[in-house]
């Protein structure tokens, strides 16, 4: 617990009512999408650096945890006070400070929603492509704090990919400015790039420069129906060999087309063994062209149906399924482990195979739906919590699935980041001494481990239930 001593002085630097005891609020900022509740001993809301810069150098001082937290729209734990301590939550710095169209840039503070700023952009013939499934709730904080991804990443990249500077209170108060306004630089080490999906471990951000760039002219969207996840997964092989990189290319399948048929009844064909949602964008007059040969390859991968949206509303509609996944699959099953695993491209239908394997190994409804087009698939485990033993089969079929994708050479997370839930299969991937090294990094930034601490490192965990 913190003194009382030490909340009257933290009250002091952001204001009284910024500066929140009451259980009914603790408990609102006691967790994120995992479900998983560790509550905090206070919850405060800064508006500036410099308060931040104050609350951190009183952290050091009498030894509590601090824990950075944007919209709680997390699926690993990552803003989970685990040690109590301070709730840091940075919703009232949302202001965007600045959209330079000349320099294709805009600069923002982490509490604006990601929508927002695609919007007032996309206002001006401007364009900032991440879309993680939260833009709309989700802030531009933490998807720095995670690096977020999403549909569009086939193309377009990842957030790291359009973060030029920041702005950042580090775990002993200090403030630094990390990163240029400029397309160039090479100045020493990169630390916006280390910033950038360290899961608010190493800093605390507090504004954040963008790169922009131009708004496409056009886009045109195509729902295709696939016999089996293996005619789906070559397909995505041969558009992308085809030299056409898709804007999205959105994968689910049989057991996730089920569920969203059931939830939605839209006309999806449950036989069916895979779905895929494509979108182009770029000129108009380039479109055409793409569009057929995308239908061509379909065709030849024995496609069921090819639907092409001929405006923005058949755009729309045609994303309902998809954008209802995450709503239908709890039907099945009350309580969903939202897991993501990356491969190579060309290894998606064998993590699928093996998932399907394991889902039979050990009894459990496992569907499978993402982004295709980067080898990202997001493994849904679904269980019922008050069956004996079904906690334990979750955690143990959830091992095997990341050692099948890091044994087919891919990433135990491409977009949901490490946090708690994923930190005990760390060394998996990174091995002892990969681990070690980022403790060190850890330590150099944070030597009293204020900020965030239970984080990312396996023996730093408290918990890992879902």
């Amino acid at each position: 617990m913190i003194d009382r001593e030490v909340i009257k002085q933290i009250t002091e630097i952001v204001g009284r009512e910024n500066a929140v005891e009451d259980r009914e609020t603790r408990i609102c900022y006691a967790y994120d999408a995992t479900n998983i509740h560790h509550l905090p001993d206070l919850v405060v809301f800064p508006r500036t650096p410099q308060q931040i810069s104050g609350i951190l150098k009183l952290a050091n001082e009498h030894r509590f945890p601090v824990v950075p937290r944007g919209a709680g729209t997390g699926f690993t734990g990552g803003t989970i006070p685990v040690e109590g301590g301070v709730v840091l939550v940075l919703t009232k710095m949302n202001k965007i400070l600045k959209i330079d169209q000349d320099n294709l840039l805009a600069i923002v503070e982490p509490g604006v929603v990601t929508y927002d700023l695609q919007q007032e952009v996309e206002k001006i013939g401007l364009f900032y492509p991440p879309d993680p499934a939260s833009l709309k709730s989700s802030t531009l904080g933490g998807n720095v704090a995670e690096c977020a991804g999403g549909p569009r990443a086939v193309k377009y990249g990842v957030t790291k990919d359009y973060v030029l500077g920041l702005e950042a209170v580090l775990p002993t108060g200090e403030i630094i400015s990390t990163g240029v306004q400029t397309v160039k630089s090479v100045v020493g080490y990169d630390l916006t790039k280390l910033m950038v999906g360290s899961e608010g471990t190493l800093g605390v951000i507090t504004k954040i420069i963008l790169r922009l760039i131009p708004l496409p002219k056009a886009k045109r969207t195509m729902l295709v129906i696939f016999p089996s996840i293996e005619s789906a997964a070559t397909s995505v092989s041969q558009i992308i060999s085809s030299r056409i990189i898709p804007t999205t290319l959105e994968f689910m399948d049989n057991a996730t087309i089920r569920c969203v048929e059931d939830y939605l009844h839209m006309g999806l064909p449950v036989e069916a063994g895979a779905l895929l949602i494509i979108e182009v964008d770029g000129a108009p007059e380039a479109l055409t062209g793409e569009v057929e040969e995308i239908h061509k390859i379909c065709q030849a991968n024995l496609a069921m149906e090819i639907k092409v949206a001929k405006d923005n509303q058949e755009a729309e509609d045609l994303w309902k399924a998809r954008r209802a996944v995450s709503s239908a699959v709890v039907k099945l099953n009350p309580t969903k482990i939202n897991e993501d695993v990356t491969v190579p491209r060309s290894k998606v239908a064998d993590i699928l195979r093996r998932a399907e394997a394991i889902s039979k190994k050990y009894g459990l409804i496992i569907v499978n739906f993402g982004h295709a087009g980067d080898g990202n698939i997001h493994v849904n485990v679904l269980i019922d919590k008050r069956k004996p033993g079904e906690v334990e089969k979750a955690h143990a079929a959830v091992k095997e699935i990341f050692q099948s994708a890091l044994d087919l050479g891919g990433t135990l997370s491409g977009e949901h980041g490490i946090g708690i839930t994923k930190a005990p299969y760390l060394p998996l991937e990174l091995g002892d001494m990969g681990v070690q090294v980022m403790k060190r990094i850890k330590k150099a930034f944070d030597p009293n481990n204020i900020l965030n601490p239970g984080k990312i490192f396996p023996d730093a965990v408290k918990t890992t239930t879902h």
